[in-house]
C-alpha cells in the first residue's frame, strides 16, 4: 500500500507539475484574479459583518464600563459574536467555493489541454462545491448543536443528561466522531470538482468521485495527495500568520482610534494576520491542489466512460 501510494503521488504530481509549467502564465493570471478578487470581496464582507455586529460590540463596551465602575472583573460573553459569525459563515464558504470553482476549471483545462469553456462549466463545478459542502459539514454542525444543547453549560438550567453518565459521555464525544466521518466523506468526494470540470454533471461527478475513491488505487492516490497538500497549506498558513503578527497592534490601534471601541479593535487585530495567512496560503496551495486532483481524476477515470455515466478505475500506475 505504501509503495502504491508513493507511485500514485509521484506520477500524479509529475503530471500536475508538467501542466502547471506548460500553462504557467494562464494559471498564474487566473490565480491572481481569483485570489485577489476573493480577498477584496472577503475584506468587504468582513467590514459588513463588523457593521452588523456593532450593537454587540457596543453592548460589550458598555458592560465593560459598568463593571469598571462597580470595580468588578468583566469577562465578556462572546455568544452574540459567535451567532453573527455562524450566520456569516455560509457567505464566506460560498465565496471560497466560487473562487475554487473558477480555479478548478482553469487547472482542469490545463491538465486536459482543452480550450477555454463558458460559464456553464464553472456553474457545474460550483454546484458540486455546494452539494459537497452540504453533504460533508451539515451533519457535524447539527450533531455539535444537539450535543451542546444536551451537555453544554446552561446557566440556571439543569442538564438533560446526568453529568458523568454513559449517555452524557457518548453525546459529549459525538461531535468529534461526526467530524471524523465528515473528513472521510470529504476525502471520498475530493475528486468531484475535477470530474465536474471535465464534463460530468454535478450528481454524476459526486458519484464518480465516490466510486473512484472506493478502489485501492483511488484511495491511495487521494491520500497521497491530500496529506501533503494539507500539511503544505497548514504550514503556509501558520508561517504567514506568524509573520503577519506585527500587524495586530497596528490594526488594533487604528480601529480603536477610529471607532473608540476596544472590542471591535481587539477582534479586528486578531483577524488581520489570519486573513493574510489565508490569502497567501490559498495562492500557494490552490493551483497545485486543483491541478493535482484534476490529474488524478483524469488518470483514474476510464477514457471510454461516457459523459455523465459511471466510471471504472484503471489498474495502472498513477
Amino acid at each position: 500500500m505504501g509503495a502504491e501510494r508513493g507511485e500514485a503521488r509521484g506520477g500524479t504530481l509529475a503530471t500536475a507539475f508538467a501542466a502547471l509549467k506548460r500553462h504557467r502564465g494562464t494559471v498564474a493570471r487566473a490565480t491572481g484574479r481569483v485570489v485577489g478578487l476573493s480577498a477584496l470581496t472577503g475584506l468587504l464582507m468582513t467590514v459588513a459583518v463588523f457593521a452588523l455586529a456593532w450593537p454587540v460590540f457596543t453592548r460589550m463596551r458598555d458592560e465593560r464600563i459598568r463593571y469598571r465602575q462597580l470595580e468588578d472583573p468583566y469577562l465578556h460573553d462572546t455568544t452574540g459574536l459567535l451567532l453573527v459569525a455562524l450566520c456569516a459563515l455560509p457567505l464566506f464558504l460560498l465565496l471560497m467555493g466560487t473562487g475554487g470553482a473558477a480555479l478548478q476549471t482553469v487547472c482542469s483545462r490545463a491538465v486536459a489541454a482543452r480550450k477555454p469553456e463558458g460559464p456553464a462549466r464553472r456553474r457545474q463545478v460550483l454546484t458540486v462545491y455546494a452539494l459537497r459542502g452540504l453533504a460533508v459539514w451539515s451533519p457535524p454542525l447539527l450533531v455539535g448543536f444537539v450535543a451542546h444543547s444536551l451537555t453544554g453549560y446552561q446557566l440556571d438550567t439543569p442538564l438533560p443528561l446526568e453529568r458523568g453518565s454513559l449517555p452524557y459521555t457518548l453525546v459529549e464525544a459525538s461531535p468529534v466522531a461526526a467530524v471524523g466521518v465528515a473528513v472521510l466523506l470529504r476525502l471520498s468526494l475530493s475528486l468531484a470538482p475535477a470530474a465536474a470540470a471535465a464534463g460530468l454533471g454535478p450528481r454524476a461527478a459526486l458519484r464518480s468521485s465516490w466510486a473512484l475513491t472506493r478502489s485501492r488505487a483511488g484511495a491511495a492516490g487521494v491520500l497521497a495527495l491530500a496529506l501533503p497538500l494539507a500539511a503544505l497549506t497548514a504550514g503556509a498558513l501558520r508561517l504567514v500568520t506568524q509573520l503577519a503578527l506585527p500587524l495586530r497592534p497596528l490594526v488594533r490601534g487604528l480601529v480603536e482610534q477610529a471607532t473608540g471601541n476596544f472590542f471591535a479593535a481587539y477582534y479586528a487585530g486578531i483577524l488581520a494576520p489570519v486573513m493574510i495567512g489565508i490569502v497567501v496560503s490559498a495562492a500557494l496551495a490552490l493551483p497545485l491542489a486543483c491541478t493535482a486532483f484534476a490529474s488524478l481524476d483524469d488518470r483514474l477515470r476510464s477514457p471510454g466512460t461516457p459523459p455523465g455515466g459511471m466510471v471504472e478505475t484503471k489498474a495502472v500506475r498513477v
